[in-house]
């Protein structure tokens, strides 16, 4: 079993149990793709799975896991909100490369405002400081980057798997567990100014993340440029395609 399965072993049955879950569409081609990577005794193929739900509340549930080896093992899972909810993304890029693993966990915030951290992140920040001893900050990330994390941003840099086995998979766990009750609670917001102002928070975040996604090399190198670009926009970060298929 890869590192990361368990990871998705867990939420799927969970998300399926607590939200009324429907399929979201994966464009065809994109269901799963494999390639392989490496010469000789280094050779392996690495094959990139990828799954889609929805719910009333939560506009795109999705994942792509990534399969090649001890040495690349990847899941990128998010949800995203419907746009008639103030809910914050919940994120998780969980990352083996040779040189060891990066962990990505966080309720991203669509605004910073103090009640907005009340909300969403405060309720947070004791699971969050919980796993400091064992998780610690995983040093500087990119400063743009910065106003799309919530001051309960996990990241950290984990030397042993064991630790991603438990601790991480424990964090995981519990973050989903917090994003869920948040989902359960959240009321749906009908004032225009509001609703603008999500779509924009929404944008803002998609379209760095499109930008900026860290895995657009790892994709080119396996699967071609044309495959990544439409991955990542037709998919991962598809907000802008649904908003213009919608109108």
């Amino acid at each position: 079993m890869s590192l990361y399965q368990p990871f998705l072993n867990h939420a799927i049955p969970l998300l399926k149990e607590q939200l009324d879950l429907s399929a979201y569409p994966i464009p065809e081609g994109f269901e799963s793709k494999e390639a392989t990577s490496g010469k000789g005794k280094r050779q392996e193929t690495v094959v990139t799975t990828s799954y889609g739900f929805k719910s009333p509340k939560l506009r795109q549930i999705r994942a792509a896991h990534v399969q090649g080896g001890n040495s690349l093992q990847v899941l990128n899972f998010v949800i995203f909100p419907q746009l008639n909810y103030d809910l914050p993304f919940f994120g998780a890029d969980l990352v083996t490369l040779p040189g060891g693993h990066l962990i990505a966990l966080d309720m991203q915030p669509l605004f910073h405002d103090e009640a907005y951290k009340k909300k969403y992140s405060d309720p947070i920040l004791p699971i969050f400081q919980s796993y400091l001893n064992d998780l610690p900050w995983g040093g500087d990330f990119p400063e743009e980057a910065k106003p799309f994390f919530s001051p309960a941003f996990l990241w950290t840099r984990p030397q042993e798997k064991e630790l991603v086995e438990t601790r991480v998979l424990d964090a995981f766990k519990e973050y989903l567990d917090a994003y869920l009750n948040f989902v359960l609670a959240a009321e749906p917001i009908s004032d225009r100014e509001s609703l603008e102002e999500i779509k924009n928070a929404q944008m803002r975040y998609i379209g760095y993340r499109a930008a900026k996604d860290p895995a657009r090399g790892m994709f080119t190198r396996l699967y071609g440029e044309e495959w990544t670009e439409e991955y990542i926009h037709g998919f991962l970060f598809d907000l802008e395609r649904y908003l213009g298929v919608r109108c």
